[in-house]
């Protein structure tokens, strides 16, 4: 199975030179090297200390955006970050949500680009990117460890004008390690409600906390294998949420035990059945690895079935493995792909 194992991504062409990515490397902080950035990189107006607590964004009393304001800042309550790893681009923070529409807790990284607190920018709304994992994904999330450094690679293509500093927010998928038994980022009946948590409750507690793009423009969602599934049925599912989604080496049909005897829940939950609706007005870019027939022969029947207004691009990496390690090689063109499609920072 797809899941049980990690792997390869495709080789993009081009890459997208913006000049507001160019604008805001020329002005952000540098980050470039390794040590305590809690205080340059936790949300402004907040409180920390080295590997303590710190207070997420508290609104301004200047917060209440206008008809046609294209920054939405956050609205609180502020949730209390505590630091969970440094990066050479800045600290990973981590938080439990608790769903106020799902009554899921679970834990939630976020990472902010230096630029975000720079005051050039005090008033700038940022793009987003959730993340989720491969893996069963049980009180972690790998996109958090050096493994997949996408923060330092997001940092490198802001100064070289290639990407949009996006916040990254990396929630967990699971509460046990059994894959037999999976979430599925779904409302599987009887179950914790994940799929409400991923899709409605973690863009609340971003909105909250954070200065976003107003409107779903800004709003990305990729993951990697299981991530993979989960980042295109979310994206199907929620198209007023995500404008943009990139399944890296994924499967589409979901497929833990705990559907057993909920199979039209199951259906509405299947993004092999979503993709072909015509519901969806997305956008994605859909990878496998040239190395593994199965797997390319499953992304590619898929992204035959795409009905518009879903737009699917198909990529393959010739020689690419299911692991890990080509996952890393993806991150680069994944970013400079979400930066076309996604709108960037933005200021009133």
């Amino acid at each position: 199975m797809l899941r049980q194992s990690s792997r390869s991504r495709a080789v993009l062409s081009g890459a997208a030179v913006l000049a507001l990515a160019a604008s805001l490397a020329a002005c952000g902080s540098s980050g470039g090297e390794k040590g305590d950035h809690t205080a340059a990189n936790t949300p402004a107006g907040s409180s920390s200390s080295a590997g303590g607590p710190s207070t997420a964004g508290t609104p301004s009393a200047t917060a209440t955006p206008t008809a046609n304001s294209k920054v939405l800042m956050p609205t609180g309550p502020a949730a209390n970050l505590s630091k969970a790893r440094d990066t050479a681009a800045g600290p990973i923070m981590m938080t439990t949500v608790t769903g106020a529409k799902s009554g899921v807790s679970g834990k939630v990284w976020v990472w902010l680009p230096p630029e975000y607190n720079d005051p050039k920018f005090a008033k700038t709304g940022f793009p987003v990117l959730t993340l989720f994992a491969g893996g069963q994904s049980n009180g972690y999330n790998t996109w958090t460890d050096n493994q997949l450094p996408i923060q330092e690679e997001n940092e490198k293509l802001v100064k070289e004008g290639k990407s949009h500093p996006f916040i990254m927010v990396m929630p967990v998928q699971n509460f046990n390690s059994d894959e037999k038994n999976a979430l599925d980022c779904s409302d599987i009946p009887g179950q914790p409600k994940m799929g409400t948590w991923m899709a409605e409750d973690i863009p609340d507690f971003v909105r909250a906390n954070f200065r976003t793009v107003k409107g779903r423009d800004g709003w990305g969602v990729m993951g990697a294998s299981t991530g993979g599934f989960c980042s295109a049925k979310l994206a199907l599912q929620y198209p007023q949420v995500y404008k943009a989604a990139v399944p890296i080496d994924g499967y589409f049909i979901p497929d833990s035990l705990l559907w057993k005897g909920h199979d039209a829940e199951r259906a509405a939950n299947n993004p092999d059945v979503l993709v072909a609706q015509g519901k969806a007005d997305v956008a994605m870019l859909v990878t496998a690895g040239g190395a593994n027939p199965y797997e390319t022969k499953v992304v590619k029947t898929w992204v035959d079935k795409a009905v518009p207004p879903v737009k699917l691009e198909y990529h393959e990496q010739p020689g690419g493995k299911h692991l890990t390690s080509d996952f890393k090689k993806m991150i680069p063109d994944t970013l400079v792909w979400l930066t076309a499609h996604l709108a960037g920072p933005a200021a009133d």
